[in-house]
């Protein structure tokens, strides 16, 4: 890469951090006020946390070797990373994928908010990303992987992060159960200005997130930042559309719920459609993603903060639409979709590597939340529950009276 790319990658890598605290406010405007540190600790804690794991050993096992499963220790304790910029990218690319590893385990704090135990969150979020998501980053964007070379694209992460956070939130929700007083007791957000400036600095962030995923300052990175935009721009419109006939409100938290749905959406989409592509397809996740909403009430599932169906669902359904919207006049290093003359055969591996993902993800984080239920405990005490997490795991309030 030459200067400007490097600087357009560390820029994004940058980006790319400043999304994790705007989760952090994105979901913490949506808890009970008991419980907002307990959320910010938990985002916030992850930046810490998996930055050390991912120098220490997760960079080396996500992008070092060629093995179609999982990388090798070359890059361990983030040795020879600058020496063998042709093989890993280089110092710039371990950062900007390291912010990837930052994020991704921080989503699935939203389904499981107001009861998790902290240094049961700890161990998970640790153990998840040496064991989930390393080694789905090397199927996904290293070219020994199995799902890369099987043929099938993922720009920015609608496989490597967000079908692979959703599937072990789904995973660590069934593990530990529904909130005490779900279904029987309100639980309003409790300070909707908080989600609005999360929401503000999620799609701020999400260009580095998307646009960064060119790896250069060219026109492919221009494509994927217009791309990012107008889908969530177009989600937000999507998900109010269908609240306001359903609901008969077009809420606030509709509208940031729809950008969120429209951008996750996107995601593996943003350096391969142009045109009208990302409309359609922000259109498309606001309306499917605020329509998921009822598979939680129906499966009885307290997904506190819609994990599932914004993210799960949403990466879900932009990993497949790539495979109808891809066209090589944006991006030569894509492939053609259904509607672009490529036939079946992307939509096909579109398909197979979302299948990939869910089944892997799902059952490791299954096996990984028991794990961790069963011995040091993965849900706090009914009693800390009452009292709120801010209290009973961090001796703390954030507003006093």
């Amino acid at each position: 890469m030459d200067s400007g790319d490097t600087a357009w990658l560390l820029t994004s890598a940058a980006l790319v951090l400043f999304m994790t605290p705007g989760l952090a406010f994105f979901y913490g405007g949506m808890v009970r006020s008991k419980n907002i540190l307990g959320m910010l600790m938990q985002n916030i804690f992850a930046m810490g946390l998996i930055s050390v794991i991912w120098a220490v050993v997760g960079f080396s096992l996500a992008f070092g070797g060629d093995g179609p499963l999982i990388g090798n220790f070359d890059f361990a304790f983030a040795s020879d990373i600058a020496a063998n910029a042709d093989s890993s990218g280089g110092m710039a690319f371990f950062a900007f994928q390291m912010m990837f590893a930052v994020i991704t385990p921080a989503l699935i704090t939203g389904a499981t908010a107001d009861r998790l135990k902290f240094s049961g969150y700890a161990a998970f979020i640790a153990i998840w990303s040496v064991l989930v998501y390393s080694p789905v980053a090397h199927w996904v964007w290293d070219a020994g992987g199995w799902i890369f070379d099987m043929g099938a694209l993922d720009f920015a992460g609608g496989a490597a992060i967000h079908i692979n956070a959703g599937m072990a939130a789904l995973a660590v929700i069934v593990v530990i159960g529904s909130r005490r007083g779900h279904g029987t007791e309100p639980m309003p957000p409790h300070n909707l200005p908080f989600t609005v400036l999360g929401t503000g600095i999620l799609w701020f962030g999400w260009f580095g997130f998307n646009a960064g995923s060119a790896l250069a300052a060219n026109g492919v990175a221009a494509q994927a930042l217009v791309n990012t935009h107008l889908a969530a721009a177009a989600g937000m419109l999507g998900w109010l559309a269908i609240e306001k006939v359903k609901a008969g409100h077009a809420t606030v938290l509709g509208a940031c719920s729809g950008a969120v749905a429209g951008l996750v959406a996107i995601t593996p989409c943003a350096g391969f459609v142009g045109q009208m592509s990302p409309i359609i397809i922000g259109l498309a996740a606001g309306a499917v993603c605020y329509l998921a909403l009822e598979i939680k009430s129906k499966l009885r599932l307290d997904d506190s903060l819609d994990v599932i169906a914004v993210h799960l669902v949403g990466g879900l359904l932009g990993t497949v639409l790539l495979g109808l919207f891809a066209d090589t006049a944006i991006n030569a290093d894509g492939a053609d979709g259904l509607f672009y003359g490529g036939g079946m055969e992307l939509l096909k591996d579109q398909v197979v590597a979302a299948i990939g993902v869910m089944v892997f993800s799902g059952v490791l984080s299954y096996v990984i939340a028991t794990g961790i239920d069963r011995t040091i405990g993965l849900r706090v005490d009914p009693d800390a529950e009452l009292i709120g997490l801010d209290q009973s795991q961090h001796a703390e309030s954030a507003y006093q009276a």
